[in-house]
């Protein structure tokens, strides 16, 4: 459920559950994790993350949330992985991202996505809390306010408004997606890797 590909220093990472939109489980999020925690090692200058099918992923698989996958650390665990990648990382969002989800896009660098793109994070209609570090990155992004409108209010956007949010950085249209996260790599994957990782460092303070 979790494709792997490395070429030429970058690291290509696809969920692929299209027949359940990419609904995550808790291997599918192990393996996510294991695959951004073993990038580095790989000799991965830059880390892209996308989803087979029509969307990104719908969240949390429903069968898996009765087991109580909403509070297992693996979440966390995911996008603390992500976080933590010396290299640049980018999320290309072929279609709707929802739910606990968003974290691990919350967690790259960049975020790009197709034009069908929709971002909402349902914690409140099912009873859930966010996962711990998604507020804060969100807000980060977005402002305290327009977090509260997806946490709280559940608002759905889309693209076009997620863009102005600055909750996406770029639009592409659906077969430019993964060559648009190719050309924000380029530079990262011709570059000395410590070099983009002391970049990161300035940024992240």
């Amino acid at each position: 459920m979790i494709r792997i590909e490395d070429d030429g220093g970058l690291r290509l990472v696809t969920l692929d559950r299209p027949e359940k939109a990419n609904a995550l489980t808790r291997p599918m999020l192990a393996a996510l994790a294991e695959a951004a925690e073993g990038a580095a090692a790989a000799g991965a200058r830059a880390f892209v993350l996308t989803g087979a099918g029509r969307a990104f992923s719908a969240g949390m698989d429903l069968e898996a949330a009765r087991e109580g996958l909403a509070t297992d650390p693996v979440w966390e665990r995911l996008s603390a992985a992500i976080a933590a990648l010396p290299c640049l990382t980018v999320a290309a969002l072929n279609g709707a991202l929802a739910g606990g989800a968003i974290g691990m896009a919350l967690a790259c660098d960049i975020r790009i996505a197709v034009p069908a793109a929709r971002v909402f994070y349902p914690v409140m209609r099912h009873g859930f809390l966010p996962q711990p570090s998604d507020p804060r990155r969100l807000a980060a992004l977005v402002g305290p306010a327009r977090a509260k409108m997806l946490l709280v209010a559940g608002a759905r956007i889309d693209a076009a408004e997620a863009l102005a949010w600055g909750l996406i950085d770029r639009i592409a249209e659906p077969q430019d997606l993964i060559p648009a996260a190719r050309a924000l790599c380029a530079d990262a994957l011709a570059a000395d890797p410590a070099h983009a990782a002391a970049i990161k460092r300035m940024v992240q303070g």
